[in-house]
């Protein structure tokens, strides 16, 4: 199972400025949490009420390593990792998310132990006739993901890195089993991994043994926008905003008072939504993710926009009350008069020491909780709005100071031209250097340097997709000119580890130009060949009549010892329309006689 566990909660969010250094790390955690390792995994522990334990092993990999052409390797190790387990009563899950995957257990101490040694018995060796199977496992799943806000990582980063979490895994498609497993063997290592457990110590039998490694850092966020506050158009029915904030304790708290704010401003008061949320969510070790969301029926939907726009500018503008900001305060700071504070704050303490986050007491936060005002929301706002990517449904939002994001590719590639077969104004290129798609409204270009990934097809169809996100398809049998040397040619251009084999398709899936509907003759007039024959003739009478005419008026006025040539010429000019006519319906009747 793959989820981005995106939802709030508040002990996941400890966060605050560096820690000084006395505290720094796991001394932050003296007198809550007990820490050791196990078979070199670091290893945090503290008892929870209850006979059954829970545990959670950490691996600092996730989706956001991968490229497009290997997406899925992260969740296909995971996977195979848990097949040995089979069918059992016990409550277990694995989760891949954008930075991490997580192993996840609820049981008896000795199911808890089970599991874990199982999970890294799989681990270090991989059951690989399983491959195949996980796979289409994998695309069965992937076909019932998606959400309202699933587009907006593709806009904010491209396809790579954080952005990737938009894509289907096309790695399930062509990954070899060389590949999975060197994938296990490098980043499911003991050095790479953290595990907490609610117990009041580690579990006798535990066995982790694992490949050593290293840790491997949160990867690097890359950006598609130009610009920001950007917005893109979605589906009806949804208003999603997400921004990219510096951790701190501050930021998580604004969360929770936009949150509060839109659910009173469009739901209570306005009446126009029934959803209105919003989420904090940490990204790496530096930054955090926040997602703002409102629903909207489609005769609302311009009054929701209108209205998640003005509440955004009311918290920017500083109009914060510090009712707002204490009853948040209030809410989080019961959080740690709760019983077992130390088990219900393992996964927090987990993640952060897996990605970096400095580490901070209970204490600690208590203080930085206490310390945030209404101006460090307030600058929090301004900065959500500064970094901000609006979906909206419907009309653009350029009225309240965003950009749209960009729609086409700032230039196009140089090379042999193949016109549309469905469309004369669209014209595919294919150069040395990219692949350019020429549409009235402007260019789609991948170069081959910048591709993440070309998905082929043994009819020859390709499907270029750039680092940034625009995509670009070669379809052989929708333009002219795309010969098998043309496909050949962009197959070579393209770095092999950019390649994705797909299988063939059906005949009836290979898409064929769409023929135009015959027009009936009721329709228009001359619908038929010998409807444009008659019109030919008419013309064509007309204008050998009138040229008859403009004869004789020219040799009559000849004769003249004062001609009028100027009335001559005007007769003469009038012939031309005529003449011009008659060859456009000639030409018609000749395509119409060919087609």
């Amino acid at each position: 199972m793959t989820t981005n566990l995106h939802k709030h909660d508040d002990l996941d969010d400890v966060d605050g400025p560096a820690a000084p250094a006395e505290v720094d790390g796991l001394a932050a955690l003296e007198g809550l949490v007990s820490h050791t390792t196990t078979d070199g995994v670091p290893t945090l522990y503290a008892p929870a009420s209850g006979k059954e334990i829970t545990a959670g092993l950490f691996f600092r990999v996730g989706r956001a390593d991968e490229t497009l052409a290997t997406a899925g390797v992260t969740h296909l190790v995971e996977h195979l990792a848990l097949h040995r387990l089979g069918l059992s009563d016990l409550h277990y899950n694995g989760a891949t998310a954008n930075a991490y995957t997580l192993f996840h257990v609820h049981g008896s101490e000795e199911e808890v132990v089970e599991y874990l040694n199982s999970v890294c018995a799989g681990l270090r060796d991989l059951p690989m006739e399983r491959l195949e199977t996980e796979r289409e496992i994998l695309r069965t799943e992937a076909a019932g993901r998606g959400g309202p806000q699933h587009q907006m990582p593709l806009w904010r980063y491209g396809a790579q890195g954080y952005g990737l979490s938009s894509y289907s895994e096309l790695g399930t498609w062509s990954l070899t089993p060389d590949q999975v497993r060197d994938w296990a063997e490098t980043r499911f290592t003991s050095d790479n991994a953290v595990l907490w457990i609610t117990s009041d110590r580690v579990p006798e039998g535990l066995d982790l043994t694992l490949p050593r490694g290293s840790r491997f850092p949160a990867p690097a966020a890359t950006s598609a926008l130009p610009v920001t506050p950007a917005y893109i158009s979605g589906d009806d029915g949804h208003v999603v905003l997400t921004s990219v904030l510096r951790r701190s304790t501050a930021a998580s708290v604004f969360a929770d008072v936009l949150g509060r704010a839109l659910f009173q401003d469009l739901r209570q008061e306005g009446g126009y939504s029934y959803s209105a949320e919003a989420d904090y969510s940490p990204r790496d070790a530096e930054f955090a993710t926040l997602t703002a969301y409102a629903d909207a029926l489609p005769q609302k939907q311009g009054a929701v926009v209108g209205g998640f726009v003005d509440t955004l500018a009311r918290l920017r503008a500083g109009r914060i009350e510090q009712a707002e900001l204490d009853s948040v305060r209030g809410k989080l700071l019961k959080v740690y008069d709760a019983p077992d504070l130390g088990a219900a704050v393992l996964p927090s303490y987990a993640l952060s020491l897996l990605l970096g986050h400095p580490l901070l007491t209970p204490d600690q936060h208590r203080a930085e909780l206490n310390a945030v005002t209404t101006q460090d929301l307030h600058e929090v706002a301004r900065q959500a709005w500064d970094g901000a990517l609006l979906q909206v449904p419907g009309r653009g939002v350029d009225w309240a100071g965003l950009t749209l994001a960009p729609q086409f590719s700032t230039a196009a590639v140089t090379g042999t031209r193949h016109q549309s077969l469905e469309n004369e104004d669209v014209t595919l290129v294919i150069g040395a250097e990219g692949v350019s798609l020429l549409t009235p409204r402007g260019p789609v270009t991948v170069r081959h340097d910048a591709c993440a990934a070309m998905t082929t097809r043994p009819d020859g169809a390709r499907t270029l997709t750039g680092h940034d996100g625009f995509s670009v398809t070669v379809e052989p049998t929708l333009y002219k000119g795309v010969t098998p040397d043309r496909i050949a040619a962009l197959d070579a251009a393209v770095p092999g580890g950019a390649i994705v084999r797909m299988p063939a398709r059906e005949p009836d899936h290979i898409p064929q130009p769409r023929k135009r509907p015959p027009t009936a003759p009721s329709a228009r007039a001359g619908g038929s060949v010998g409807g444009w024959t008659a019109a030919l003739w008419l013309v064509g009478v007309l204008a050998a009549a009138w040229g008859v005419l403009c004869g004789v008026i020219t040799a009559d006025e000849s004769a003249m010892t004062d001609p009028e040539w100027d009335a001559v010429t005007g007769v003469w000019i009038m012939e031309l329309p005529l003449l011009f006519a008659a060859w456009k319906l000639f030409a018609a009747r000749r395509r119409r006689t060919r087609n």
